[in-house]
């Protein structure tokens, strides 16, 4: 194994060299990591003081709020930090650090996702067992399978990818420390971790999938055979919002891992992973949280309580 001495820190790149699209770029990342803070702090907060919300689905909502909060923020300020004040560089341990922490949420979310289909899945195939199958100590497995299998392949592909040497060129084609982005600098030969990367991203990804697909195909062939107009329009709502979010997370995550190194395009990547560690976080508490009724009505306590303290 090689180890890397001879770089002490990466140049990030970032999303553009003009000087007259950093300032705009700066104000609209600021909003969006604003939303971004507000509607996933919101979320958690909410479902902590209103006990309506200590349900199954609700538990993986806030576990879900927390990593989009947790990966978006390490990423988003670093990059509104070289926006505003032009400083690109990155020491070696914070570009480590950086992808870890992203790599691990990221998988974490990759991994809750199915969790909250199976979730769907059981309260609306199978309402009669609800309760005694998406009990807390179930629950409370899945997320911290999630946790699990999040820390431990963001450590092997981390640590795959800083055990080779960097000793031609530190400039990264990036916004941020992404693996691809970081590994195809490297001076060794990378192709066993650049397989290790594809087969094992591509694995996950595609079983992920195939609990969604199973889930959700059961859900659209109940929801067919519903008699209520209600009934139906409520849940082929959730599910629409959910393959939206879904379909954006998946479609760059595929975009971006399911290739070797030599075929990116770095500045289309660089597209693509704004939408997945900038604006996915910002849109999934709206996506599964401020449309529903329930947290409205939470929201709206919040807020009466909140006046009458005041007032």
């Amino acid at each position: 194994m090689e180890n890397s001495t001879e770089v002490s820190e990466f140049i990030l790149l970032g999303l553009t060299d003009d000087p007259e699209l950093q300032v705009p770029l700066f104000i609209m990342f600021a909003v969006i990591y604003l939303i971004t803070l507000i509607g996933n702090l919101g979320i958690m907060v909410l479902i902590l003081l209103d006990s309506r919300l200590h349900t199954p689905m609700y538990f993986f909502l806030s576990n879900l709020s927390l990593v989009d909060l947790c990966y978006s923020s390490a990423v988003t300020p670093r990059v509104m930090a070289g926006l505003l004040l032009g400083d690109k560089a990155i020491s070696y341990n914070a570009c480590a650090a950086q992808m870890f922490f992203f790599a691990a949420f990221a998988t974490v979310e990759n991994h809750l996702l199915p969790s909250m289909a199976y979730d769907r899945y059981v309260a609306v195939c199978k309402p009669l067992h609800y309760t005694t199958t998406m009990t807390r100590g179930v629950c409370a497995s899945l997320a911290m399978g999630s946790y699990v299998l999040g820390f431990l392949f963001a450590s092997i592909h981390t640590g795959d990818t800083f055990s080779l040497s960097f000793c031609e060129s530190n400039v990264v084609h990036h916004f941020f420390c992404d693996v691809p982005a970081v590994m195809v600098l490297s001076s060794s030969d990378r192709h066993v971790r650049e397989l290790v990367l594809r087969y094992i991203a591509s694995i996950n990804i595609c079983i992920v999938l195939l609990v969604i697909f199973i889930s959700y195909m059961f859900i659209f062939i109940t929801i067919l055979k519903m008699r209520s107009s209600s009934g139906y329009q409520k849940a082929l709502s959730t599910c629409a919002s959910h393959f939206t979010a879904v379909s954006i997370f998946y479609g760059t995550i595929i975009f971006m891992y399911s290739q070797p190194s030599s075929s990116h395009s770095m500045d289309t990547d660089k597209i693509a992973s704004v939408f997945y560690t900038m604006v996915i976080p910002m849109l999934n508490p709206l996506v599964y949280s401020l449309r529903n009724k329930e947290v409205k009505s939470a929201l709206r306590k919040v807020v009466v309580k909140a006046k009458l303290s005041l007032g």
